[in-house]
């Protein structure tokens, strides 16, 4: 055998540095001056997007990562939940949907920087701000301000991240993606109230995140006053006004609100593409270099993290991609080619300061010119009506509401308005409810009335804990959040010789918020409302004020205490009959169904149920209410994008539930059979509810002759690969997919959405079978929009191409 040899004592050393440096990251070094980031040196021009990881689930972030890698983003950003994180003080959740660092990690493996926003209150539409309920109950505390114990336990948890983070290496300092992190939240839009004392705070909340010595910079968002080294920055639907405070920071948006959270009993919010590519465009022309969607992807409030008042389970947010992980066409392809075009100009928005043109009434230019660099964006802000303006001796048309980029200040490579990225036409299709068989098979089927056990939740004081205090207590204080369920009783004798009845029917009255409580008497359901003051048995003689009487509380249901949530534990509860209850009140159903077949994202369509939660396999995919109706007035079948976007502005399915659709995400799935229960407060029939699959039906485009070319057929401001002017493009939304047929054409005046498109009187009879011969068979095709590819059936006439493609 052969001698195995030493290295001397100072070559062991070399090899053993050698090795440690090869299993690092080099360091990145952030830092900013008034126009920008500065990563290593350079100054940086930057889209993000907010993705919020317990919003969706640890197999969803990769996909959801390259989805906004290829959408033009550079960086994600997401709130820390202090909450998720820490639901009993000390005790502590990295895991699961939770795992902050996996998460980060998966930005980094998609080539994206992430900006880590750690308030701890982050609003977000979620369960108490963020908060831990457990902070509320702190002896002497009050939440954001000059407070002790609030600053110990806020600084305790941002040491808790911070120190998550370094131990994984994770900031730039250390060769790790995030290059930014936010304190506080939001704290100038209500910090007047706190006067001097919240001053005070916001110095304080600075000082502490900065000793924190994370290597990048720190941001404070709608903070006018936020102290150096802190980089306030903007909010809102529209920041190209919006002016740092400092003149040594950069303008930086971190909330661009991409469309609008749903609440139950509200129509659905949804903000037009071309309105947000203006909003996007104007600031990077007024001297914006980062701006973030907020929301990129919304997700989903699971369990019960949604916040009030009566926010939706659904988070979609009508974002770039959909609650469900699809991206959301044509928003997501024309923010895209946005991307492109703003990152086309960088070179020259680096390089210097822009400088302002009055090209008319409500028309503008922003010139970046120095040495051979220039770069130009042309603006009509004008709500009503487009424009043919004059910039460097050439005229351009302008649509209202719009912004055209010039990379070189010559040509448009990009109008706002002007959508060439193609639109998706989805559809939920309906599955039933595939259940389990006795022998084990799947049937696909509507549920039969033998495929439900029940459990008829107790109504009333059945625990041994519950308690009996003087007067009405209010619930959160009392539940600590520990349930969504708070049980209110008294007893009173009423005789019927009463000097306020004298003799009539009596009255219960509630001081009432609405849709929260509900009201049994002797047992039985009689009304629901809720508590916000007295509660009075009335008569036409007077009343009897019970609100000082003695009422004794229970916490929480019984069958959460069985944990009938939770299939894997067996409960004598559960009754399996050949027939189940009905449209009763509080009632726990539980059953199986097996997978649906494929990849396509799954929901549950709640029709027939009327407000409670759900569970599958023992996860709760949130709280369902499809018996809360919007109202009939307030939504257009087309909303204008021109002019100032709010959240009411544009609004559809008036009329109709809130949100009947309910996501399971495909990690909640086991192969096989399933368990599904649910937990019904107001009265339903789960044999109406079904399984559905979300499928893109079409794909579509339209692309006019005045258009500008497509943004990939350049390669910088001076060179283009093609000059063959707009081209329509059609490609499949899923790997292996080919264009199997093509289910409408047309080039001359057509008109309708992507579904239901028609002939206009101008059209060329060419458009079909130009439109098979590029398509049919491949993946993805290339159009001209052109009368030399079509013939020109109306001179003289602004043309379009519509082409509507199946993929299989």
């Amino acid at each position: 055998m052969a001698a195995v040899g030493r290295l001397p004592g100072a070559a062991a050393a070399l090899l053993l540095a050698l090795l440690c440096l090869a299993g690092t990251s080099a360091a990145t070094n952030v830092t900013y001056d008034h126009r920008a980031l500065v990563i290593d040196g350079v100054r940086r021009v930057l889209v993000s997007g907010s993705i919020h990881y317990p919003r969706s689930t640890p197999d969803m972030w990769p996909g959801l990562m390259q989805k906004a890698k290829d959408g033009g983003l550079d960086m994600v950003e997401t709130y820390v939940f202090w909450d998720a994180h820490e639901p009993v003080r000390g005790q502590y959740d990295f895991e699961g949907r939770n795992d902050l660092v996996r998460f980060v990690k998966a930005a980094a493996d998609a080539g994206l920087y992430v900006h880590l926003r750690i308030g701890p209150y982050v609003c977000a539409e979620w369960n108490y701000g963020g908060f831990p309920l457990w902070l509320h109950f702190i002896p002497g505390i009050k939440f954001r301000t000059d407070n002790e114990p609030f600053k110990t336990e806020m600084q305790r948890f941002t040491e808790k991240v911070v120190a998550t983070m370094k131990g994984a290496g994770l900031y730039a300092s250390q060769g790790g993606p995030i290059i930014l992190s936010q304190i506080e939240n939001e704290y100038g839009n209500i910090d007047a109230s706190y006067g001097a004392p919240g001053k005070s705070y916001i110095r304080w909340a600075a000082g502490m995140a900065v000793a924190l010595d994370t290597g990048v910079p720190w941001v404070m968002c709608q903070q006018a006053d936020a102290p150096a080294p802190l980089i306030n920055t903007c909010n809102g639907f529209y920041c190209d006004q919006f002016t740092p405070s400092l003149p040594s920071s950069p303008k930086l948006w971190t909330e661009n609100w991409s469309g609008w959270f749903l609440s139950f009993g509200g129509a659905v919010p949804y903000r037009p593409t071309e309105d947000l590519a203006f909003a996007v465009a104007r600031f990077y022309q007024r001297g914006g270099t980062l701006q973030n969607y907020y929301m990129y992807h919304g997700g989903t409030n699971f369990g019960r993290s949604s916040g009030g008042p009566f926010i939706s389970t659904s988070y979609d947010y009508d974002a770039p991609i959909d609650e469900y992980g699809l991206v959301r066409q044509p928003k997501w392809g024309h923010l895209r080619d946005v991307h492109k075009a703003i990152k086309m100009c960088e070179p020259a928005l680096i390089a210097t300061d822009p400088s302002y043109m009055s090209l008319g009434q409500n028309a503008e230019a922003h010139v970046y010119k120095t040495g051979s660099l220039c770069a130009a964006f042309l603006a009509n802000i004008d709500n009503q009506s487009d424009k043919t303006v004059t910039f460097n001796g050439k005229a351009y048309k302008l649509p209202a509401w719009s912004v055209s980029i010039l990379p070189d200040c010559t040509n448009v490579v990009l109008n706002t308005a002007q959508i060439n990225s193609q639109v998706a036409s989805t559809q939920m299709r309906n599955l039933g409810f595939s259940t389990q068989a006795s022998d084990g098979s799947s049937v696909e089927a509507e549920l039969a009335s033998s495929t439900w056990s029940y459990a008829v939740e107790p109504v009333g004081i059945t625990k041994e804990n519950a308690m009996t205090k003087p007067g009405l207590m209010e619930q959160i204080n009392t539940t600590a959040d520990a349930s969504d369920f708070l049980w209110y009783s008294t007893s009173i004798v009423v005789a019927g010789g009463e000097p306020y009845l004298n003799g009539s029917q009596s009255n219960l009255l509630v001081n009432s918020l609405g849709h929260v409580l509900q009201v049994f008497i002797n047992g039985k359901f009689a009304v629901g409302a809720g508590i916000t003051g007295p509660v009075k048995l009335t008569g036409p003689k007077g009343a009897l004020d019970l609100s000082s009487a003695d009422w004794t509380y229970q916490i929480g249901l019984r069958g959460e205490d069985l944990h009938l949530y939770n299939p894997s534990e067996a409960s004598p509860e559960w009754v399996s009959d050949n027939s189940y209850p009905t449209n009763n009140p509080l009632t726990w159903y539980k059953s199986k169904f097996t997978t649906p077949a494929g990849d396509d994202p799954v929901a549950i369509d709640f029709t027939g149920m009327g407000k409670g939660e759900a569970w599958v396999n023992g996860q709760s995919i949130g709280r369902y209410w499809p018996t809360n109706i919007a109202p009939q007035s307030g939504c257009v079948n087309s909303c204008n994008y021109r002019g100032p976007y709010g959240a009411s502005k544009c609004l559809k399915k008036c009329g109709q539930p809130s949100q009947t659709l309910y996501h399971v995400p495909r990690s909640f799935l086991q192969p096989g059979s399933n368990d599904i229960v649910l937990f019904e407060q107001f009265g339903g029939d789960p044999s109406k509810i079904s399984f559905t699959t979300k499928q893109t039906e079409s794909v579509c485009a339209h692309v006019s002759e005045d258009h500008p070319d497509q943004i990939d057929s350049w390669i910088s401001p001076q060179q283009k690969l093609q000059r063959s002017g707009p081209a329509l493009r059609l490609e499949c939304p899923k790997e292996g997919q080919v264009i199997s047929s093509i289910k409408f054409a047309s080039f001359g005046t057509p008109s309708g959405t992507c579904g239901s498109y028609s002939h206009g009187e101008c059209s060329s009879s060419q458009a079909l079978a130009v439109a098979q011969e590029a398509c049919v068979g491949v993946s993805s095709c290339s159009v001209p929009v052109s009368a030399k590819n079509f013939g020109d059936p109306c001179r003289g006439v602004t043309k379009s191409l519509v082409v509507e493609a199946a993929c299989s």
